[in-house]
């Protein structure tokens, strides 16, 4: 998605057009591989580094455009939305000190990044999900201001002709209903590139299929949305129903997403990509070569503008990339399931782990279709995504095997044995891989330790103030360099202005809601009041519309006025015109509507629907939490 001068699908008739141009950049892709100019006997890597960009109390900033315009570096770019950027890594071949160079390399741009987000009140966290970023914050205002982003998102919503849905069940369970593709904007990643040869390129991409399980399950990095415990690399689902263009009927056929792992082992590199123009429609178009099967026949390499755009659209777990350097095509490999973080030295290690298996099995001549199942290799990618590392996997020997075991057992030994036979140095290889055999040993990942944090932290403090509080200590040790497997369990931070929590309504409302409907009985509502020792309760509709709101006060006007032999329902009692508020309402501002309309409820309604409620109890502990600091603060001057 580099391609800058692109637009929408356009008329049918530019659609078709560009459309026939990804055709035939896929015949002269065809004809480079069977003629055998793809560049062969040259093993490069590669990776992408996204970063989040926070203020000073760790929730997300969107200064990514000041950024930008300070670094005078090539390789930073954009990302999807103001509170990311993202650097892209030299290529380097894939022998001695490579691995110890990449690792030098994103210090380097992570340091850049921070420097100049220090002179913005900004700070850089490497992270799959950062925690701090609630709904409210993936509004259109915060896209970066780009075309190819804003007619992405038009478009594919246009193909889903609804909201998108996103469901994830961990530990806890989260649903969501967005009105843009800005739940994309969640998610930071690691992507590693593989560089491979035309005649590799199968066996080394059903590899890469085969082994992605246990290299996520060992580098999950992603198990907060928020306060919500969810999967231990809630980025796959996340990103998978951000893009999810199927409407109903193509969800009940069975039909793949966008964004998918695959349906089979490949048997051509060609293949993979008419199966993907095949079921995806054309979603942006941009300038093409007019004839690139004649370009090819006359010794000049195309750059296959069509079709790697429409791939650009397509978003594969491993997905097969063309480039051309010198008028020398190369393919590779992208794997984009690896998070950003939780440390550099971790990211390295998780691509240490992979390149090592990938260049110590097929070293063996490896087929894996003689020895696994796709639908094995597909389970255990879920599998490891879900629980990491308390995975259990169905290996080439056709047992399901603990992850922890296959990894340590037999997968670090393959790996090592891998960047052996490529030449990587000695102490490299024991540095990164004993960093993985660390991480599996004490069973810590990013995501555990994440996890782990937040369900031991004090209850008393609000979820809000602790997932700043999770940021805070990623943030402490990311700075130290440390591996994950070394940090100890966040604690409440006590550096972080809890001002930060409560500048907006949707920080803090109440969101596991009791409600009832227009036609409930009055008893009922009341009863709700006296169970759970509230005064307001919100009426919605079964769309989850505000339709009216019942007080304690209006039931018991009603009882007073005792003219009722039955319960009388809930739309004869209720205000059906309530004040409301959105979640990006500030609370000061909440405060004097609440002041001036004589109101002690305020639902919060986001897009038509009920998703809230602040009370005047919710700001008297705001006040008392207030009035309690100065109050310490004056003793303290005193004294």
């Amino acid at each position: 998605m580099g391609e800058q001068n692109i637009s929408r699908g356009g008329t049918d008739e530019v659609r078709r057009a560009f459309t026939r141009a990804v055709l035939n950049d896929l015949r002269a892709l065809e004809l480079m591989v069977s003629e055998g100019l793809i560049e062969r006997d040259a093993r490069r890597i590669g990776a992408e580094q996204e970063m989040f960009i926070t203020d000073s109390n760790y929730g997300p900033n969107c200064t990514a455009l000041k950024l930008l315009d300070d670094i005078n570096d090539d390789r930073f770019t954009n990302e999807i939305a103001l509170f990311n950027i993202e650097a892209n890594l030299t290529p380097r071949r894939f022998e001695g000190k490579c691995l110890r160079q990449m690792e030098e390399e994103i210090k380097e741009v992570v340091s850049i990044a921070k420097k100049h987000a220090a002179d913005h009140d900004s700070k850089i966290i490497l992270a799959g999900i950062l925690p701090t970023l609630r709904q409210m914050d993936l509004t259109m205002d915060n896209i970066t201001p780009v075309d190819r982003y804003y007619e992405l998102n038009d478009r594919l919503k246009e193909i889903r002709g609804s909201d998108f849905r996103m469901d994830i069940r961990g530990m806890d369970e989260l649903s969501v209903t967005h009105d843009n593709f800005m739940l994309e904007a969640m998610n930071t990643s690691f992507q590693v590139h593989f560089q491979v040869s035309g005649e590799e390129f199968v066996d080394m991409y059903n590899l890469s299929q085969a082994i992605t399980a246990p290299v996520m399950a060992v580098a999950v990095n992603s198990g907060l949305i928020h306060h919500n415990r969810l999967w231990h690399e809630s980025r796959i689902a996340v990103f998978q129903n951000s893009i999810d263009t199927r409407s109903t009927t193509l969800q009940k056929r069975g039909n793949n997403p966008r964004v998918h792992f695959g349906d089979a082992w490949i048997d051509s590199i060609v293949d993979v990509f008419r199966d993907d123009i095949s079921r995806y429609s054309v979603v942006l178009t941009s300038d093409y070569e007019s004839d690139p099967v004649e370009m090819v026949r006359q010794g000049v390499i195309p750059k296959l503008k069509a079709l790697m755009l429409h791939n650009g659209t397509v978003y594969r777990w491993n997905r097969p990339c063309y480039g051309v350097k010198d008028n020398v095509p190369h393919l590779r490999i992208e794997n984009r399931v690896l998070p950003s973080g939780p440390s550099v030295i971790d990211e390295v290690a998780n691509s240490a782990f992979y390149f090592g298996l990938m260049s110590g099995l097929s070293s063996k001549k490896y087929d894996v279709r003689e020895h696994m199942r796709f639908s094995s290799a597909r389970s255990n990618f879920l599998q490891a995504c879900r629980t990491g590392l308390e995975s259990h996997f169905k290996w080439f020997d056709g047992e399901a095997r603990p992850a922890s075991e296959l990894i340590l057992n037999d997968l670090l030994p393959e790996a090592a044995h891998g960047l052996k036979v490529s030449g990587i140095a000695d102490d490299d290889i024991e540095r990164y891989l004993g960093v993985i055999e660390a991480r599996v040993a004490s069973k810590q990942t990013g995501a555990s330790w994440a996890i782990k944090s937040i369900t031991e932290m004090d209850r008393k403090v609000h979820v809000d103030e602790q997932v700043r509080s999770v940021v805070a200590e990623m943030h402490k040790q990311q700075e130290k360099d440390l591996p994950v497997a070394q940090w100890p369990l966040a604690k409440t931070a006590t550096h972080i202005d809890w001002r930060a929590t409560f500048s907006k309504l949707g920080q803090f409302m109440t969101t596991k809601l009791l409600t009832v409907r227009p036609d409930d009985s009055m008893d009922l509502a009341a009863s709700i009041m006296d169970w759970k020792h509230v005064r307001h309760v919100p009426v919605e509709n079964d769309e989850g519309e505000l339709v009216g709101l019942v007080s304690h006060r209006s039931i018991l006007k009603k009882v007073v006025e005792g003219k009722h032999k039955d319960s009388p329902a809930v739309h004869e009692i209720m205000n059906p015109k309530p004040i409301f508020a959105e979640p990006t309402t500030s609370t000061v501002k909440a405060i004097q509507i609440m002041r001036e309309k004589k109101v002690s409820c305020l639902p919060i309604v986001e897009h038509g629907k009920l998703v809230g409620v602040v009370t005047e109890y919710d700001l008297i502990k705001i006040a008392s939490h207030l009035l309690e600091e100065m109050l310490t603060d004056y003793s303290s001057d005193q004294a």
